[in-house]
């Protein structure tokens, strides 16, 4: 039986690229498999993003809205683990370990780092270290990531065969699992899909800003195959649907038929999604359980290595 880990940063409401290229996934896997799930909420990685306008109390809401965005969705949660990352203590106590043992140099090649460093924090700097900890915490094999992230798993990789070599055989080298037909959705500019370029639809949001989303997207293509509209609904539609929406005359039309089809196809979603924002106390009752969860399993995985390490194992 395998162990899978997934994640989402708390810096705001997951988008359609999050919904169909990871959460959809993983709660099919989830509802129906044996496979152990877990799900968190990357609230320490957000902190990379700060800025001076930022309000801190962002992270905690967007917390909650993930939790009820992945309940909303579907997601049989006593068939997972649900937690925020800075509810498990440990997942901080094995990054200094692993940051031990990966060569500085390295780190500075890291698209994540070099994409970012205007930033100018040491918290993005060792992200993909802090990543590797949350991966190798609850002995994953395998990790459902985006496409930007494969180079993270590389590192993580890297890390644990190190360790394994120089110490001991203690943690277990993951793999990275893409959902192929979604690997990379385009945002309404034509770029990756992201939160941080503000190129998103979301389909948690009000119908009038949702509108406003798709009538923004780009298109300066002829060419079909690279057309954002005819993309993002190919991934939603069945056969039929997709070649009625390329009929019609203009992208205008188009657009509105996507907002359409959006609308309709998330209605029990939004519904949902709506009923936990609105009743936070099953959140917290989710976020609390699923953080026991994880706890009793980052406790044994921290006695091994500080084991390895010759250090105390009473905790």
């Amino acid at each position: 039986m395998s162990i899978i880990l997934t994640g989402i940063q708390s810096t705001g409401i997951p988008h359609i690229g999050n919904v169909l290229g990871v959460m959809f996934p993983i709660i099919e896997i989830v509802n129906n498999s044996l496979e152990s799930v877990f799900i968190l909420i990357a609230d320490l990685h957000s902190l990379t993003s700060l800025k001076k306008s930022y309000n801190i109390n962002y992270i905690k809401d967007y917390s909650y809205k993930i939790a009820s965005a992945w309940l909303a969705c579907g997601l049989k949660i006593y068939k997972a683990v649900l937690y925020r990352q800075s509810d498990i203590t440990q997942v901080t106590e094995l990054f200094w370990y692993l940051n031990c043992f990966f060569p500085c140099q390295r780190l500075k090649l890291s698209h994540s780092f070099k994409e970012k460093k205007k930033m100018n924090n040491t918290g993005m700097f060792t992200y993909p270290i802090l990543m590797a900890a949350d991966i190798l915490l609850f002995d994953s094999n395998k990790v459902y990531v985006g496409k930007d992230q494969l180079q993270h798993i590389e590192i993580t990789r890297k890390i644990a065969k190190k360790i394994n070599n120089l110490i001991k055989k203690i943690l277990i080298i993951p793999e990275a699992k893409i959902k192929k037909d979604s690997m990379s959705i385009p945002g309404i500019d034509g770029y990756k899909m992201s939160k941080s370029r503000k190129n998103t639809i979301n389909i948690f949001y009000s119908k009038k800003e949702i509108k406003k989303q798709i009538m923004s997207i780009h298109t300066t293509s002829n060419n079909d195959d690279l057309n954002i509209i005819y993309i993002i609904y190919k991934l939603l539609a069945n056969e039929n649907d997709f070649f009625s929406l390329k009929k019609k005359k203009t992208y205008k039309k188009a657009k509105i038929e996507l907002y359409k089809y959006i609308i309709n196809r998330f209605s029990y979603e939004r519904k949902k999604y709506k009923f936990y924002i609105k009743n936070k106390k099953i959140i917290k009752s989710i976020l609390y359980k699923g953080t026991e969860k994880a706890s009793k399993i980052a406790k044994i995985t921290i006695k091994r290595v500080r084991n390895a390490l010759k250090f105390k194992i009473n905790v």
